[in-house]
């Protein structure tokens, strides 16, 4: 059925959120679900736990208790893929949203949601990532993550009106969208550029709306920084590889900014031109780094222009290195299919023993 303008009647809404230890962070995005305007006996929300070791089930079950159509869950696969997977089987809703348990909900989020799944027919929505963080580091990282110094041209980072885009975070669809395309839980990291990718590939769109208003919890050491981005740039590889027609050119500048200086450095051992060629490399890198720093630096923190300078090399370093781990990592794959049958093991993944795989019943589509 599909979903209807008409606000008299809605559609039924299910948001699957995902969470492993989120004790700090799961009450702020339950409480931000169940403050939304959208009619309450037409949501329907699924908490799927992925054995957390903290009391994040305790504080979920407390918050829901009592609340119809809510329920934890439990994800016995722990990653956010699997979680996600189990909501979309078990969802009654017409639409489904997913969510991840550091996000904070604006309270028109599912109305804006199925308004703008309505109005621009894309066959997923979503909305542009507002990343929040306590500290002064956390605010860094916070800014640096969601400009396009930062991150390129992945506009759903911080994009102000509607278009279309290749991902969205946390996406929102028809719930039969999600049956056709289910998440492939190979993939630890990247699972919704792979997804998005899949979709685009067989002619869908997916649209970012800043009227899908939602914030997330960032990282907020460096450390988890170079962390969180080294894993972004090893699964980039294994997405690509997957889905070489949605390469872009800012995929790969990362890769290669880390390669040009990485060889730079060991021909300049032996060779004055090479060394001036990266001392040259990284003078330029410096300069647009240092100009960056000063154009987004939080205007209330004077020092932060300082650790954006910092932080911007920490993200495309970190993923540029990770890109030669998954270059390495997932070699094989380069002269093998690129997209494995059900059940074939991948080089460098999980056994297939070890993935459940939701595939529709309705079979493969073309066309979206």
């Amino acid at each position: 059925m599909p979903v209807t303008a008409d606000l008299s009647a809605r559609p039924g809404v299910t948001l699957v959120v995902a969470m492993r230890n989120e004790g700090s962070s799961i009450e702020r995005c339950l409480a931000s679900i169940a403050a939304q305007d959208y009619p309450a006996d037409h949501l329907e929300v699924l908490t799927f736990d992925g054995e957390s070791t903290d009391d994040s089930v305790a504080i979920a079950r407390a918050f829901v208790d009592g609340r119809p159509g809510w329920a934890v869950r439990t994800n016995p696969r722990r990653i956010q893929a699997a979680a996600w997977n189990a909501g979309i089987q078990a969802a009654s809703g017409e639409v489904v949203g997913i969510v991840s348990g550091h996000a904070v909900l604006g309270p028109t989020y599912v109305r804006s949601a199925v308004d703008a799944l309505v109005r621009s027919r894309a066959d997923m929505v979503g909305g542009p990532v507002r990343s929040v963080a306590e500290g002064a580091i956390g605010a860094a990282i916070a800014i640096a993550t969601s400009t396009p110094y930062g991150v390129g041209g992945a506009r759903h980072h911080y994009l102000t009106e509607p278009e279309d885009v290749d991902t969205v975070f946390m996406g929102v669809a028809r719930r039969e969208t999600w049956l056709r395309y289910p998440f492939d839980e190979e993939f630890v990291r990247n699972q919704d550029d792979e997804l998005s990718y899949r979709l685009l590939d067989d002619g869908g769109r997916i649209v970012c709306d800043p009227a899908i208003e939602s914030s997330y919890r960032s990282r907020s050491t460096l450390r988890d920084l170079w962390r969180q981005y080294f894993d972004y740039g090893t699964w980039k590889v294994r997405v690509l590889q997957a889905h070489p027609r949605q390469a872009r050119v800012r995929h790969l500048v990362p890769l290669a900014l880390v390669t040009t200086i990485g060889s730079g450095a060991l021909l300049g051992i032996v060779s004055r031109r090479a060394r001036a060629a990266v001392a040259f490399e990284l003078g330029l890198y410096a300069a647009a780094t240092a100009a960056a720093a000063v154009r987004y630096r939080d205007r209330d923190r004077p020092a932060s222009a300082v650790l954006l300078a910092t932080t911007y090399p920490i993200v495309h370093l970190a993923y540029g290195t990770g890109m030669l781990r998954g270059l390495w990592r997932f070699r094989r794959q380069f002269v093998g299919p690129r997209r494995r049958a059900p059940g074939q093991d991948v080089p460098g993944g999980p056994p297939a023993a070890a993935r459940k795989r939701f595939e529709s019943p309705a079979g493969p589509r073309r066309h979206v």
